[in-house]
């Protein structure tokens, strides 16, 4: 901006000086926190003052974050123009409007008498928020006096009324933007516990429902308010969404910097110092995040037992109702029965309560959680067998265990019944079929795992594994290995014998298996049966296995399953129990009799299959993934074969960008592609090109022992498409011959297998074939 005078669209002309001062006011050299804020709120308050003539029966008011004097550097301005039915208010608006806009700020405006700003409030309840935060900027003092006590007064007579509405919206606001403690990339002021939160928190507070501003709110607050400064000042614009390429900037911005490398090269260190260190920032974000959610869970309660009133028996005290052993309801929540606050804590007692939340679905009262945390004793090691059967209680129950188990973490009980869960706590996951941190990834599986507790014979294992699965990750390694030991740790010191100690060491390694298999091996051929099959070792393990999967997939996200991946994994598990009970191993599949008969080329196409033949010949895979891709179809799984002179590719598929090709011009480029069609060819080899990915270094990687007449061949890449083309293209122009490929894709890397006929046993023909496949991509 330059301090000339300029002209908006409508031909106003604005002030470029103010402009230039919006700016300098704007940035306050970026700056972070409350002081900064303030600072920016008053440098607009002086401003805009300039801009509104003085004249009776006219105010500015300012709402929003301007209200507050919590500016953000890019924030925009809510303004209200506040007359008493003056003539000309049109123009004076005009006056106060246009520079803004000019200055390229972001202007949510209105003009209203008091009148009519009470009327918009009373009929919509995010106005009646909005006018709480209502500040006099410049004009009639007592008028805008008029407006904020009145609007106030007006809210505290009502708010209970009001509330359930806006409960409903924010409701709708939550499930279009998530759980911010739970989100690698969340919107800092709409998700679940973000600001937008904390604006309600202070509503109900100012209503006199309950406190609930408390400190610990007001700390959350007030570091999610930096945050977003931060976000502001790195990304240079107006953001709310903390997106990951901004993250360690914002971190570096907020002093959560990475811990410098060794050594004494100060350049090094000082690099080092200067990276900022995004998983701090982001377990820091989901700890306030949860503060405020849980605070918000709270206020809604307790507006609840306002407007519905308390219930009581015939001596007018409120009704208590016993729900479990030492718990009783008493108005919508549980509390401790008042004999067991007298008698001597049971160590078990606070996994108990847990369990009757859970399985009443009625929130653990906030006296009852600081009371169990202050007094209930550590558990021994082993637990006793109420504990045991109390965890296995909250964990089967269903919808009820991720508000009851979040309630306990939120005052501390997870770490006495669970000390690895500091280190698990808001974990991030950096996976992008992911979406939540580690810590809630957990129950959830757990969650999701009890509607599989019919389908096996030790339920109780199956929601421990599901609680356990992933403890190894954030170590190094692999943590489906790093995880056993601690997983054993934990379920030894919960009381299981050895026995079942070991086999929840081997659904935590071994719980990534039948995913992998099914998804990357030729599930016909007799050595991947027997693999798997001497890997589990019996009919049960398979069965929590598989549950397992099911619930781990659920509870990682909508990419982590699809109907094919359900069905591949059901076909594993189904050949594998043969295997385990009568030691029968699958026969090679048959081909299709279709494509046998009748002259070349034949094609035959479904909804999810695609089946060539023809005159024997190499490339003739290479050939039909090409023309697959030219399509926009990705292949799941193939296979090749010959019998009686005819080549066979057998191909399952899907469409890349969900909408499916012409069947008819697919077929017929099929055709004209298997016969060798040259203009063909040349489109499949101008898109493939076309269309390669860059990113890090592809990886192959050999499996001698993996199939009973091959070799396989793993590619692990970048997903692009084309990339089987290029791949089978190279492996054709190498000389090896490709009976099977199984695609695997996980989030934007794909991990592809080749079953090669013959072994391949020489070192310089497998290295010259690599580095074909390599170069392919």
């Amino acid at each position: 901006m330059t301090s000339s005078t300029r002209k908006n669209a409508s031909g106003h002309t604005g002030n470029g000086a103010a402009a230039l001062l919006v700016d300098e006011v704007v940035g306050v050299d970026g700056g972070i926190g409350a002081t900064a804020r303030a600072a920016r709120a008053d440098a607009y308050d002086r401003w805009l003052r300039g801009l509104l003539p003085q004249r009776p029966g006219v105010a500015l008011i300012a709402v929003g974050g301007l209200g507050r004097r919590q500016c953000a550097p890019h924030g925009d301005l809510d303004l209200v123009l506040l007359h008493a039915g003056v003539p000309g208010v049109d123009e004076l608006a005009a006056s106060v409007w246009y520079p803004v806009w000019d200055a390229g700020l972001r202007l949510d405006h209105s003009v209203r008498t008091v009148a009519e700003a009470l009327s918009v409030a009373q009929d919509d309840v995010k106005v009646a928020l909005g006018l709480l935060d209502a500040r006099l900027v410049a004009g009639d003092a007592a008028l805008a006096d008029t407006l904020v006590r009145t609007a106030a007064d007006h809210w505290r007579r009502t708010a209970v009324r009001q509330l359930p509405a806006l409960r409903e919206i924010t409701a709708a606001r939550w499930a279009a933007h998530g759980e911010l403690a739970f989100l690698l990339e969340g919107d800092l002021k709409e998700a679940a516990g973000g600001l937008r939160d904390v604006g309600i928190l202070r509503a109900i507070a100012t209503a006199g429902i309950t406190d609930a501003l408390r400190p610990a709110v007001r700390a959350a607050h007030l570091r999610l308010l930096d945050t977003r400064d931060a976000l502001h000042r790195q990304a240079g614009r107006r953001v709310d969404r903390l997106v990951a390429q901004e993250r360690d900037g914002v971190a570096a911005l907020l002093g959560l910097r990475q811990s410098p490398a060794g050594g004494s090269d100060t350049a090094q260190r000082a690099a080092a110092e200067s990276i900022g260190d995004g998983d701090t920032l982001l377990r820091r974000v989901a700890g306030d995040a949860r503060t405020v959610s849980h605070a918000l869970d709270d206020a809604f309660r307790a507006a609840d037992r306002l407007r519905s009133g308390r219930r009581r028996g015939g001596d007018g005290r409120p009704l208590r109702r016993p729900v479990a052993r030492d718990v009783v309801e008493h108005d919508g929540e549980l509390v401790l029965a008042r004999t067991a606050i007298g008698a001597r804590p049971d160590p078990s007692l606070s996994l108990r309560v847990a369990a009757a939340a859970a399985v009443t679905r009625l929130p653990i009262a906030r006296a009852t959680c600081e009371w169990l945390a202050a007094y209930c004793p550590p558990l021994p090691a082993p637990w006793p067998a109420e504990a045991r059967a109390a965890l296995v209680t909250l964990l089967g129950a269903g919808p009820g265990l991720v508000p009851a188990w979040e309630t306990c973490d939120r005052y501390g009980l997870i770490e006495g019944w669970l000390p690895e869960w500091t280190r698990l706590r808001s974990l991030p996951q950096h996976n992008p079929v992911h979406r939540f941190t580690l810590d809630r990834h957990l129950v959830q599986t757990a969650y999701e795992a009890s509607r599989h507790t019919r389908e096996v014979d030790r339920p109780d294992l199956l929601l421990l594994g599901a609680l356990l699965h992933d403890v190894g990750k954030g170590l190094p390694g692999d943590h489906s290995t790093v995880g056993v030991p601690l997983a054993e740790a934990v379920a030894a010191r919960i009381g299981l014998p050895a026995p079942e100690v070991a086999l929840i060491g081997t659904l935590v390694r071994l719980h990534l298996l039948l995913p992998d298999v099914a998804t990357r091996r030729d599930l016909a051929d007799p050595v991947t049966i027997a693999g798997v099959a001497e890997r589990v070792g019996d009919p049960t393990t398979l069965d929590l296995l598989h549950a397992l999967v099911r619930a781990d997939a659920a509870a990682t996200g909508p990419a982590a399953w699809s109907d094919w991946k359900g069905r591949l994994v059901a076909e594993l598990v189904t050949r594998v129990r043969t295997a385990l009970d009568t030691g029968a191993l699958p026969a090679p599949p048959a081909p299709d009799p279709a494509l046998l008969a009748g002259p070349l080329p034949v094609v035959h196409l479904t909804a999810d299959r695609v089946a060539v033949a023809a005159a024997d010949r190499r490339g003739l895979l290479a050939t039909v993934a090409g023309c697959l891709a030219l399509h926009r179809l990705e292949v799941l799984s193939a296979d090749a074969s010959t019998v009686d002179g005819r080549a066979l590719v057998e191909c399952r598929v899907q469409p890349r960008y969900g909408l499916a090709p012409d069947p008819i011009a697919l077929g017929a480029d099929l055709r004209r592609a298997v016969n060798g069609d040259v203009s063909v060819t040349q489109r499949l080899r101008g898109r493939a090109l076309a269309a390669r990915s860059e990113g890090a270094a592809p990886r192959v990687v050999w499996h001698r022992e993996a199939a009973t007449d091959a070799v396989l061949l793993e590619l692990r890449a970048a997903d692009a498409a084309g990339l089987l083309y290029r791949v089978t293209c190279a492996l054709d122009e190498a000389g090896a011959q490709v009976r099977a490929a199984r695609i695997s894709t996980l989030g934007g890397d794909v991990v592809d297998a080749f079953y090669l006929v013959g072994g391949w046993p020489d070192d310089a023909a497998r290295a010259r074939l690599e580095a074909a496949v390599l170069a392919a991509v």
